[in-house]
């Protein structure tokens, strides 16, 4: 594998997590086609970043020289009805979250329902998902195995959803645990659960 130093121009250490998050232009003039390194691709909405999250871009990392992630934008998450009052992160600051893992090289945050015309822009080689999807079902797979590249699935860490978290704070709240907050700058939210498939690995 190439050395992900050359191939984004970074240096060695610890990387300042403001320079990883980038526009969606940027993202696909450093890592889009004519990219001399093997990209990994993987999207979700991150709302309460928990060691599933962790688990499965650590082991897309694995798969690849760099990894890029691209996060659903506020609008995009309230019309997934992901559930009232979600995100309760803002977009700026869930990207930058998502940034400060070591394992991540760049991020950015998309506005679509899906990922699909970012993924058909980047080409990446490898497009990763959680476990709780099928290959089939994941969008943008068949772009990037049509271009070469292969649709990964990394099994789910038991025990870790960001809605099990949501609705034990609800259930602290409701017997006096947890005073609500504001909920930052996502906090203005539709209802309902996940309706649809290219959303949080």
């Amino acid at each position: 594998m190439r050395p992900v130093g050359a191939a984004l121009e970074v240096t060695a250490g610890p990387r300042d997590p403001a320079t990883k998050v980038v526009s969606r232009e940027e993202a696909v003039r450093r890592a889009g086609p004519g990219r001399a390194f093997r990209l990994v691709f993987t999207n979700g909405c991150f709302d309460l970043l928990h060691p599933g999250h962790v688990e499965c871009l650590s082991r897309a990392r694995e798969l690849g020289d760099v990894l890029l992630v691209a996060v659903n934008s506020d609008a995009s998450v309230r019309r997934l009805g992901k559930g009232p009052g979600r995100p309760l992160v803002g977009e700026r600051s869930r990207a930058a979250v998502v940034a400060a893992l070591e394992c991540v090289d760049l991020v950015t945050v998309f506005d679509e329902d899906t990922p699909r015309e970012l993924v058909a822009a980047l080409q990446p080689d490898v497009l990763v998902k959680g476990g709780d999807y099928r290959e089939e079902e994941v969008v943008g797979a068949g772009t990037v195995r049509a271009g070469g590249g292969e649709g990964v699935i990394v099994p789910l860490l038991a025990g870790h959803s960001t809605s099990r978290l949501v609705e034990g704070m609800e259930a602290a709240r409701r017997v006096g645990g947890v005073q609500g907050g504001d909920g930052g700058e996502g906090s203005q939210g539709g209802g309902g659960g996940r309706s649809a498939r290219g959303t949080e690995p």
